[in-house]
């Protein structure tokens, strides 16, 4: 932390700090600060408060220079070591800061005020390197490394093109020696769109570090960030909770994770524009980035920018996303190979939501109650809501007959409509009541159909209990007993409040990255475009990728308990697929005694990693596929 007493640009300085050894180009280190102080002439004087972090821990320093928006504020020549850099710095800047030197002009420009900055003057900090290690069960100690911090997604070529070919009055073509033809397009160069924010974990390993797979993983919503596969899935450190997935009594504490997947991978997790700490670049609008094509592009664009940035091209490729990121994900698979040629070995989906007609529930929509049902009678057995015929038996032999009564009587029942014969409404309510603890009554009164949102407050209605949607097995208080009103989901606030709150101790203290903006794990990020005006569809998409690139991979991860994304429903959307045969083993189907978040409760976490870790072993050991002879005769 240094103080600095002078006159400064704004109400806001973001420091660039270059650390010249005299030998390469200058290593960049940043941080942030805030001048506190009367505003003269769109100056500030007053004092600056900012931390500065060096990417490299011993090494002799040839000059310091410290800039603000492109303004050297101070520059020293000495030598010494990092170890006493913090001492010079705080010395030099208390006396440079006083009469600060522009580099380009004899006196600075007032800089606009936060609301008139542009997006062009946009520059967020360098991410913060930290070293850490992991123990892990086996009795290894894993040494990995942390970066926390940005990447600027900039406009691309055919926008600088526009912008050349609709240059204003005020910015007239200047004279060259090529005649006025357009400038060569430079991509560091672009206006800014947005800063993404990730978290990636690189672990260090003998060997060639290229090689080593990598994994970008991201949540749903959308609006959802990371934090939910990063805090309590998949990262090195998560949010310690029950055996079972319940909050333990706060605060929150960090425990390393026993199923992470970093041995067998790196992690980059990733919060889509307005979500996390990723926000709109000044002056861009953010709603630019909120649709279903508008976000596939820009995360797309993080994962090309990133794997270029960090020399990965070589490297094993995967995806995992969750609820919406499953929807996400499919996407991805074929636009990072169409745009880019960048084509992934593997996608995992946990909680799929690869067609949305089979689990929103809409007027004039008979197919989710069909793909429902399985799950309904999983949380009523779960409850002990069943006759005690069903209550007797197992999952493994009660779903076989839900799963047949729903894919032939049930479905027929709802296609006939007011067709349906009186006395066969009765007999299917029946069979309906048997297989989900509700009554008789009730399905006819509904006319067969049992949302979710009803089955939530209608399940436990007795016991003025709600199930909860995430994971049926959590119950909660009602809010309004008796009533059909929605209430919230006891299985989303048993994880809420552990999970965000362990994040923000970690990312300070462990990470050592500095933010005070709120972290939006779940921002309202409406309207959302969905494109067209019918039910999102991505499975097509992700079938397309498979039929174009032969060696990609997809594991598809259902919980019984999830009554969001119900394991019947992607289930059946993987069978409609229609993927070929000669790379149906390509995709698989995982399932497990859990809800929508796997990985919250621990057997089904290590089952998670377990399965994982044999996903990545096929993926990266199956033979070549003749393509050029594969239809010969």
């Amino acid at each position: 932390m240094f103080e600095a007493t002078g006159r400064f640009p704004g109400a806001a300085c973001c420091w660039l700090i270059e650390l010249d050894t005299g030998e390469a180009a200058p290593l960049h280190c940043g941080g942030s600060g805030v001048v506190r102080g009367p505003a003269a002439a769109g100056w500030v004087d007053g004092v600056c408060r900012f931390t500065a972090f060096s990417p490299v821990p011993v090494i002799a320093y040839r000059k310091v220079s410290a800039k603000c928006k492109g303004i050297v504020m101070c520059q020293s020549f000495f030598r010494g070591f990092a170890s006493s850099l913090a001492v010079l710095m705080s010395t030099v800047f208390m006396v440079c800061a006083q009469n600060p030197q522009p580099t380009s002009q004899p006196s600075p420009k007032p800089s606009p005020s936060p609301k008139e900055e542009k997006s062009g003057d946009f520059e967020p900090p360098p991410p913060v390197v930290t070293e850490h290690t992991l123990s892990l069960p086996e009795g290894k100690i894993l040494k990995y490394k942390a970066i926390t911090g940005y990447l600027l997604l900039t406009d691309t070529a055919a926008e600088q093109n526009r912008a050349q070919d609709f240059r204003g009055d005020d910015e007239p073509p200047q004279s060259s020696p090529d005649g006025g033809k357009k400038k060569p397009i430079d991509p560091t160069k672009g206006t800014p769109k947005a800063q993404i924010f990730f978290v990636a974990y690189l672990a260090e390993e003998a060997g060639d570090a290229v090689s080593r797979p990598v994994t970008f993983a991201f949540n749903g919503g959308p609006g959802a960030a990371s934090v939910w596969l990063h805090m309590g899935g998949i990262g090195p450190r998560r949010a310690k909770l029950s055996d079972a997935g319940e909050a333990l009594p706060l605060p929150a504490k960090l425990v390393d994770n026993e199923s992470t997947w970093l041995p067998k991978t790196d992690l980059v997790f990733v919060d889509p524009v307005g979500t996390g700490y990723s926000r709109a670049a000044p002056g861009q609008d953010p709603k630019q980035f909120w649709g279903f094509q508008e976000d596939i592009q820009s995360v797309g664009d993080f994962i090309r920018l990133w794997i270029t940035r960090y020399g990965r091209w070589g490297s094993p490729k995967f995806i995992a996303g969750e609820s919406y990121g499953t929807t996400r994900a499919a996407g991805l698979s074929n636009y990072l190979g169409s745009r880019y040629g960048l084509y992934l070995n593997g996608i995992v989906l946990v909680g799929s939501a690869l067609n949305f007609q089979a689990i929103e529930f809409s007027p004039g929509n008979d197919q989710p109650y069909p793909l429902f049902l399985p799950s309904y009678a999983v949380a009523a057995w779960y409850h002990k809501k069943l006759a005690p015929d069903l209550q007797q038996l197992s999952l493994t032999e009660l779903l076989p007959k839900v799963e047949q009564f729903a894919a032939t009587d049930y479905q027929l029942a709802l296609f006939k409509g007011d067709q349906l014969a009186a006395d066969e409404k009765t007999r299917i309510a029946s069979q309906l009541a048997q297989f989900t603890g509700l009554s008789e009554q009730r399905f006819i009164q509904l006319n067969l159909r049992e949302t979710a949102d009803l089955f939530f407050v209608d399940l436990l209605r007795e016991q003025s209990r709600t199930v909860g949607r995430y994971d049926s097995r959590f119950t909660g208080l009602r809010a309004y007993p008796g009533t059909d009103r929605e209430e919230s989901d006891p299985s989303d606030e048993a994880v809420d409040g552990p999970i965000t709150s362990a994040f923000y101790q970690y990312v300070r203290e462990d990470l050592k990255f500095q933010s005070d903006l709120p972290y939006e794990r779940l921002a309202e990020l409406q309207p959302w475009l969905f494109a067209k005006n019918k039910y999102l569809e991505v499975a097509e998409s992700l079938k397309k990728a498979m039929n174009q690139n032969p060696y990609l991979r997809v594991m598809v991860c259902c919980g019984y308990y999830d009554l969001a994304t119900p394991y019947f429903a992607a289930e059946n959307v993987v069978h409609k697929m229609h993927v070929d045969p000669s790379i149906r083993n390509n995709l698989q189907l995982q399932f497990y005694d859990s809800g929508h978040m796997v990985y919250i409760e621990l057997s089904s976490r290590k089952k998670l990693r377990t399965d994982f870790e044999q996903f990545v072993d096929s993926a990266l050991n199956m033979p070549p596929v003749p393509t050029a002879t594969r239809g010969a005769r």
